[in-house]
């Protein structure tokens, strides 16, 4: 499959445009913390990120083309041995278009919040330098 760019709006299935503007108005209270208080509003080394991004056949919870990332948040269901399964399908299928994907249970967000962000800046100094050395 080709990568992911914006040439091809990093592969965006608009078939699932209806679904993820239901879940953008339904986050978990995870997912709403990490947004508020990471993501939003370039907070994180000025990087834009999207909530609810539908890419390919999945809706990745946050995505950010800048750095190439998408952040899933797990709830308890994500311990779910099929669902773990479906889970690792859907991260190689993604890393094989280009992206990164970084995942975080409900506790670490909500109960750790500052340890999230700071290995979410980890890998953004660790892409710029890798990125801005080529």
């Amino acid at each position: 499959m080709q990568p992911a760019s914006k040439s091809n709006n990093y592969h965006y299935n608009k078939n699932l445009r209806h679904y993820a503007n239901e879940l953008r108005h339904n986050m978990t209270k995870a997912e709403a913390c990490l947004w508020k208080y990471v993501l939003r509003a370039g907070q994180l080394h000025g990087y834009k990120f999207r909530r609810q991004r539908p890419v390919l056949s999945y809706i990745a919870d946050f995505m950010c083309p800048g750095l190439m990332l998408i952040i899933e948040v797990d709830g308890i269901t994500h311990l779910n041995e099929g669902v773990v399964k479906k889970d690792e399908i859907r991260q190689k299928l993604l890393e094989e278009i280009g992206f990164t994907v970084l995942r975080f249970n409900d506790d670490e967000v909500l109960n750790d919040i500052r340890n999230v962000e700071r290995a979410l800046g980890a890998y953004v100094e660790e892409y710029e330098l890798k990125n801005n050395g080529k």
